[in-house]
C-alpha cells in the first residue's frame, strides 16, 4: 500500500493540472470501489474549480469552490495518471481507456487525471471542505509526522509506558499519521533501534531521536519520487525510486550496510507485517 511519500509525490504530481483548473467533466464507471461512491458524485464534480490539493496521512484531499472537499484514498494497487497535459509537465496522450479506469477527470484546457485501481481497495468520497478532521477515515489520525505537532515532546509522552514494540506503536496511526511499514523499518534502522523492543524499554532520549529520523527517511523518500516495488507510478507513471536506498526493507539475508559490520539483515514477522533489521546494530 502506498505510504505518506508515495501519496505526496501523487498529490505533488497531481497539483500542476489540478490546482486552479475546472473539472470539465467527471466520469465514475462503477458504483464502488472498497466503498460505495457518494451519490451523484459525477454531478457533484462536474465544473467544480480545484481550489487546493492538501494531503492529510494517506489521503489526498482536494478543495474545490463549491464548498465540498473530494477525498482520495489509492488503495493497494491504485493510481492516479495524468495525460495530455497542455502545460507542457506531461507527455503523454491520452491512452485508450483499460479495464480498471473506474474515476476519469477531464480538465479544462485538456489535461486528463484517470483513477485506475485493479485490486478495487481505493477510495473516494466528498465532504464538507473544512470538515474533514469529523470524517470516519481521518478523525482518528494522530499528527502528521512532518508537521510541527509531531515533536520530540510530543512522541515521548506519546510512547511513554507502553508495552508495545516499538515497530507497532510507529505505526499506529492514532499515534502518527502515514507512517508505513518500509518507512518505519528504515527508520528504526538508522535509529539504531531494534523493531521489537518494548516502548517503556526504550529511553527518552533514544525515542526523542526518532522525530528528525522519521522526518529525514520521509524527506528523502519524497525527493526520490516514493518507492515502487509493486503497483505504485508517479502521477506521470514513472516509477518511485527509494527501493534502491532501502538499508534493510526487502534486504533478508544481505549483509548489513554499516561499515565494519556486515551481519546479515534478519526478516521477522509482526503483526503479519514484515520486519527488516540488523541484529547487531540495532538492540
Amino acid at each position: 500500500m502506498p505510504e505518506l511519500p508515495e501519496v505526496e509525490t501523487v498529490r505533488r504530481g497531481l497539483a500542476p493540472v489540478m490546482e486552479g483548473a475546472v473539472i470539465e467533466k467527471a466520469a465514475v464507471n462503477r458504483p464502488d470501489l472498497r466503498w460505495p461512491f457518494p451519490e451523484r458524485m459525477a454531478e457533484r464534480l462536474t465544473g467544480q474549480r480545484v481550489e487546493r490539493l492538501r494531503r492529510r496521512s494517506k489521503y489526498i484531499l482536494a478543495d474545490l469552490a463549491g464548498g465540498e472537499t473530494l477525498l482520495v484514498h489509492l488503495g493497494m494497487s491504485g493510481r492516479m495518471l495524468v495525460s495530455g497535459d497542455p502545460l507542457g509537465h506531461f507527455v503523454h496522450d491520452h491512452p485508450a481507456p483499460e479495464k480498471h479506469d473506474h474515476v476519469v477527470f477531464d480538465m479544462q484546457g485538456g489535461a486528463r487525471i484517470t483513477f485506475n485501481d485493479p485490486r478495487r481497495f481505493g477510495a473516494m468520497d466528498l465532504m464538507p471542505t473544512g470538515a474533514e478532521a469529523e470524517h470516519r477515515l481521518i478523525a482518528h489520525l494522530g499528527p502528521e509526522p512532518l508537521g510541527n505537532a509531531f515533536s520530540e515532546t510530543y512522541l515521548v509522552a506519546a510512547l511513554r509506558g507502553k508495552n508495545t514494540a516499538i515497530k507497532a506503536a510507529l505505526l499506529d496511526q492514532r499515534i502518527v499519521a502515514g507512517l508505513g511499514n518500509i518507512y518505519v523499518c528504515e527508520a528504526l534502522y538508522r535509529a539504531r533501534i531494534a523493531p521489537t523492543r518494548s516502548c517503556r524499554r526504550i529511553s527518552a532520549a533514544r525515542i526523542a531521536s526518532l522525530v528528525p529520523i522519521v522526518r529525514q527517511v520521509l524527506d528523502e523518500a519524497i525527493a526520490a519520487g516514493g518507492s515502487s516495488l509493486r503497483d505504485f507510478r508517479q502521477a506521470d507513471g514513472e516509477l518511485g525510486y527509494f527501493q534502491h536506498n532501502f538499508d534493510v526493507y526487502g534486504r533478508e539475508g544481505l549483509p548489513c550496510r554499516t561499515p565494519e559490520c556486515g551481519t546479515p539483515i534478519r526478516r521477522i514477522v509482526q503483526s503479519g507485517r514484515s520486519s527488516f533489521y540488523c541484529p547487531q546494530c540495532q538492540r
